[in-house]
């Protein structure tokens, strides 16, 4: 894939030619790359990140949507492959887990492991709840899209944006709700999970299932919040992600505007398991 198709996927607005790691982040359903804003002031000057833009959201509104989520992987993971040429990691949230996982399979199968994975907010691919809000009317989407709470009110309010955002949560929970892994999926790269203390669509023991999808163990993390914590304060997020990048106790490297090493993060490590 030519670095045109590389840059349209994958969006990087602090490049760091000299950073030692990339980190691949894939939002949730219906966001775009824009819910990694933040993230870069806080990531220290080794670490570059590389957001996904999904087909059909954000800038890329005029492309079609992606309806299987194998197909999405498959795209992604051709389009990440120029990006590996330093080591790398991955972090997703809510359907962004999943492509992560999928993603990252793919990725593995032509010889790139990843030094870890983060799931943050969905249950463990052979866990994914089958859903019939894809199906529902107008009415039923945004009830529920009200019930996470992941859209500000104002959004809703007005008709063209509300169009918007029905058409791409529809697809994305078509993505979620029909996506099925392959029998004996497992990533050979650790993974971390992050689980919303109040977040009524992961359960911890959901959580706690992603130890049957790698080989080389699992960390659980709980973090104050619900479904969008990590919208909603970002910081404690980025800092458990940046210590599943170096280790317990090792620095990140470098220098961060956000300057997180002055502040504690707030997750709680729930168990450690390896598989």
């Amino acid at each position: 894939m030519s670095t045109e198709a590389t840059a349209t996927w994958f969006r990087c607005l602090r490049p760091r030619p000299a950073g030692r790691i990339r980190l691949l982040c894939f939002p949730h359903g219906g966001g775009s790359s824009a819910a990694f804003r933040q993230w870069h002031a806080l990531l220290p000057d080794d670490v570059e990140l590389h957001a996904v833009e999904y087909p059909g959201h954000a800038d890329r509104l005029l492309e079609p949507l992606v309806d299987d989520l194998a197909r999405l992987a498959d795209r992604a993971c051709e389009a990440a492959l120029p990006l590996l040429d330093r080591p790398f990691a991955l972090y997703g949230h809510s359907l962004g887990a999943l492509a992560a996982f999928e993603t990252a399979r793919r990725l593995e199968a032509r010889g790139h492991i990843a030094v870890r994975m983060t799931a943050s907010g969905m249950p463990a691919p052979h866990m994914v709840r089958p859903g019939t809000v894809h199906l529902g009317d107008d009415r039923a989407v945004l009830a529920e899209l009200d019930r996470l709470g992941g859209v500000p009110p104002e959004v809703l309010e007005h008709p063209d944006l509300r169009e918007l955002v029905l058409r791409t949560a529809r697809a994305d929970y078509r993505l979620a709700e029909t996506y099925r892994t392959a029998p004996g999926s497992v990533l050979r790269a650790p993974v971390t999970t992050h689980r919303g203390l109040q977040d009524p669509e992961l359960t911890g023991a959901e959580a706690a299932g992603w130890r049957l999808a790698t080989t080389a163990g699992t960390l659980h993390r709980t973090f104050p919040g619900d479904h969008f914590h990590p919208a909603a304060d970002p910081y404690p997020v980025v800092a458990d992600v940046l210590t599943g990048l170096t280790g317990p106790g090792e620095p990140a490297g470098g220098s961060t505007t956000g300057q997180p090493a002055e502040r504690s993060p707030t997750a709680s490590v729930s168990t450690a398991s390896a598989r």
